[in-house]
C-alpha cells in the first residue's frame, strides 16, 4: 500500500518516500554485502527473492508490511529502507525495521528515520507499543534503539534462524506516551 501522508522527517543527507520495485536492484546489491548480511537476518539468494517482498507491501490490507525508501536528497538513490515489517491492528503494535547502506552509517540518519517512522506509527496508526528485534551482534542497531527511547526488554533465546541457525534476539519497545497502556 502506498502512502501520501509520510513521516515528518528532517535530515540534511536524506529523505524518505514510498519504495517501488525501481529501487530493488539498490536494495538488494546492500543488503547481500557480507558486513551488512552479518547483522541481519534476511536470506535472499537472488533478485526474485527480495522482488516477492513487493507483492507483500503492495498489499491492501491493514496488516501488510509498511516499507518506505530512505533516498539521498541530491540524487535520489536508495541507502536504506524503514518502515514496520508486521502490524497489527487488532493489538495495535507493530514492529519496526530498518537497514542502511554502509556508505551512509554513522551520519545519524537511522535515529532521526526511526524516530520519525515511531512518531508516524503513534499518530497515522493509533499505535500504542512499537517493538523491535535486534540480532544479539548488531550493537550499532541497538544503540539507535536507545537513543530513540526504546528500552531492552530481555533476550530471546534461538529467537528466529539466521541463515540455517538458530540466534538470540534483544527485544526492544517504546510505547506510545499518549495512550493509557503507557500511562500503567
Amino acid at each position: 500500500m502506498q502512502y501520501t501522508d509520510l513521516p515528518d522527517f528532517i535530515h540534511e543527507l536524506v529523505a524518505l518516500r514510498p519504495l517501488s520495485r525501481a529501487d530493488a536492484a539498490a536494495w538488494y546489491a546492500y543488503l547481500t554485502l557480507p558486513h551488512v548480511l552479518d547483522h541481519t537476518s534476511w536470506d535472499l539468494r537472488s533478485m526474485d527473492e527480495l522482488m516477492q517482498k513487493f507483492d507483500a507491501l503492495d498489499s491492501p490490507d491493514p496488516a501488510s508490511e509498511i516499507r518506505l525508501a530512505i533516498v539521498l536528497r541530491d540524487s535520489g538513490a536508495l541507502v536504506g529502507t524503514i518502515g514496520f515489517h508486521s502490524v497489527s491492528p487488532l493489538h495495535k503494535t507493530a514492529e519496526i525495521a530498518y537497514e542502511l547502506a554502509p556508505a551512509v552509517w554513522g551520519k545519524g540518519i537511522a535515529s532521526v528515520a526511526c524516530n520519525a517512522v515511531v512518531e508516524w506509527g503513534f499518530s497515522r496508526f493509533g499505535a500504542v507499543r512499537i517493538q523491535a528485534t535486534v540480532l544479539d551482534s548488531n550493537t550499532r542497531s541497538a544503540r539507535v534503539l536507545e537513543k530513540c527511547g526504546f528500552q531492552c526488554e530481555g533476550l530471546l533465546r534461538n529467537f528466529r534462524m539466521v541463515r540455517g541457525q538458530p540466534r538470540d534476539f534483544w527485544i526492544y519497545s517504546r510505547l506510545n506516551p499518549h495512550s493509557a497502556a503507557a500511562e500503567t
